[in-house]
């Protein structure tokens, strides 16, 4: 299956850089390029791409914007592509804005070729990406803004977990995939993914990103809580 790419930033010399990388794989294509986020919402709806690669900031409609429009605001049946945020460390207070707008994950501008190329096929094929170290780094540096453990009532939904759904919960948020995981409580890696289903399913969560950010702003993880 060809994955169909779809490339969302203002800066030309970037887009081209992505498009070569891209292209030279023979599963990846590049079907359309954006400057803005309202030509990236037509480009979308026109050329149904599966992956849309997302700039933050730009003239117009953001990121953001596009990013919420494309994937929340798409009408039932229609085909929703999945969103992988660029961003920039100088950029990280956007971030979690992203992900609450549908985004299936985020990537630094300078990643490598391979990682990029592995995170679109990982995106293309329903999951998210979130990366431990930098998910680590970007929670801690607005650490201000999201609610404690003291601050905010843990949701009614949560509650609903198990006692092990909530250690699997914990786990997610720190990045851990299920291989990881399924080291960690020592159970196999099916039983693994059987938790995680039933904590998405529970919490009404598109993915594991929406995970993380419910972990953190519930306080059932800390930034700075994970070595």
């Amino acid at each position: 299956m060809t994955i169909r790419v779809l490339l969302v930033d203002d800066q030309p010399l970037l887009r081209t850089g992505f498009r070569l990388i891209l292209e030279a794989e023979p599963d990846l294509t590049v079907v359309g390029e954006a400057g803005n986020g309202s030509t990236a919402m037509d480009q979308s709806r026109a050329l149904l791409p599966d992956v849309v690669l997302m700039d933050i900031r730009m003239p117009g409609v953001d990121g953001i914007d596009a990013t919420r429009r494309i994937v929340r605001d798409a009408a039932p049946g229609a085909h929703v592509p999945r969103v992988l945020v660029l961003t920039t460390f100088d950029l990280d207070e956007y971030i979690v804005e992203a992900l609450r707008a549908g985004a299936s994950g985020f990537l630094l501008k300078d990643v490598p070729p391979d990682e990029l190329v592995q995170a679109i096929r990982v995106v293309a094929a329903g999951d998210a990406i979130v990366a431990p170290s930098v998910t680590r780094r970007l929670l801690d540096k607005f650490a201000a803004r999201l609610p404690s453990a003291h601050q905010q009532a843990t949701p009614a939904r949560v509650h609903r977990l198990t006692e092990r759904e909530l250690e699997v919960l914990r786990l997610i948020a720190r990045g851990m995939s299920n291989a990881e995981i399924a080291a960690e409580l020592v159970v196999s890696e099916t039983t693994v993914k059987t938790h995680v289903g039933n904590v998405l399913t529970k919490l009404g969560l598109r993915d594991r990103v929406q995970a993380v950010v419910l972990a953190y702003e519930t306080g059932l993880i800390t930034p700075g809580a994970i070595p």
